[in-house]
């Protein structure tokens, strides 16, 4: 995708809701980071609608979020197998924090569908806000400053 123009809205959050508000983005996302990268496994997966998907896929490839690399299974027509980018892998972040806020605040009855723990020592992890020395800092703590208010 090409880079930032004058039309583009100046708040980050908005830019990105431009790219991953929709529903089914985010569960294409969830599914390539469980190891779904083919179509048919993604569609298969979501039950959504092939226009839907195919909709889907091509924005994340556009906005740079996916790359796509083709494979061909033997008597087959060369297709395409959807891979995250550096700019998605950064996205696992976002995914466990909405993965965590669910988890608190709409739990299921039988628990967690899945638990953030590290892959090292299978402690569990949890998403929050790290000060520039790596210490934890309560969200009540954190404010979102405009670059104005910032001094930048």
């Amino acid at each position: 995708m090409s880079g930032p123009t004058e039309d583009e809205p100046t708040c980050s959050i908005e830019r990105s809701l431009q790219i991953l508000g929709e529903r089914w983005s985010l569960l294409v996302l969830r599914d390539i980071f469980a190891g779904r990268h083919r179509f048919a496994e993604i569609q298969s997966s979501l039950g959504v609608a092939p226009n839907l998907l195919s909709a889907r896929l091509k924005l994340l490839v556009d906005s740079g979020v996916l790359c796509t690399r083709t494979y061909q299974e033997p008597g087959s027509r060369p297709r395409q197998s959807y891979h995250l980018t550096e700019a998605g892998q950064d996205l696992q972040l976002v995914l466990a924090a909405l993965q965590q806020w669910g988890d608190h605040h709409r739990p299921r009855p039988s628990g967690p569908s899945a638990n953030r723990r590290t892959l090292s020592t299978s402690r569990p992890v949890r998403v929050g806000f790290l000060d520039e020395n790596g210490h934890e800092v309560p969200g009540a703590d954190v404010t979102m400053l405009s670059d104005k208010s910032a001094g930048v």
